[in-house]
């Protein structure tokens, strides 16, 4: 049975990009996690998409819980407007924090800091250690590349693909949601972390 979501953790640029779609897609994702009565869990800052799909999730009457290191808080990045922001000491207990919070974790376009995020959730997955869905919004073509990657490890044998299929992949915020919200870990995987029955 999926494992039923009540919180989504968003990892994005915190620049907004040069192509527009991506900052509409931002705001048809914090709004359409908000009207599925979700709560928002992000990097807490202010600015580029990150600012963006928290704006959308609070206007669309939904929660957003930020998690900012403090170096971040106190170069005026945080955002002061969400319904929780917690201050941690580094970049470390931020991503910890983010993880322990969510149910699943969505993928937006983002330059290296992003893709670090979602690749270390992702190596948890695939190490038995959580089993929560994780996504990618395909906006615009923007992760072509790495999911020719992924593809291009599979075949070279230094991924299982089980494991590329724990992604999610789609170019439509609803599409992705339903995805998430109906996902299960494959049966009969070995898992690696996980004992074999």
């Amino acid at each position: 049975m999926p494992q039923p979501l009540r919180s989504l953790c968003v990892f994005c640029g915190s620049s907004p990009g040069a192509d527009p779609a991506f900052a509409a897609a931002a705001t048809a994702m914090g709004r359409a996690i908000a009207q599925r009565g979700l709560t928002l869990v992000y990097g807490g800052g202010r600015v580029g998409l990150m600012g963006i799909v928290a704006d959308a999730a609070l206007a669309a009457g939904g929660e957003a819980h930020g998690v900012i290191p403090t170096f971040l808080a106190d170069k005026e990045v945080g955002h002061d407007g969400l319904t929780r922001l917690d201050k941690v000491s580094s970049m470390h207990e931020r991503k910890a924090r983010m993880a322990e919070l969510s149910d699943g974790f969505i993928t937006l376009p983002g330059g290296i800091g992003t893709l670090e995020e979602v690749s270390e959730v992702w190596t948890w997955a695939q190490l038995g250690l959580h089993r929560k869905p994780i996504g990618f919004l395909n906006v615009a073509g923007y992760y072509e590349g790495l999911f020719s990657f992924v593809d291009h490890a599979v075949r070279s044998e230094f991924l299982k693909p089980a494991h590329a299929r724990i992604l999610q992949r789609a170019t439509d915020p609803e599409v992705l949601l339903d995805a998430m919200a109906a996902y299960e870990p494959e049966a009969g995987e070995k898992w690696i972390g996980r004992s074999q029955s």
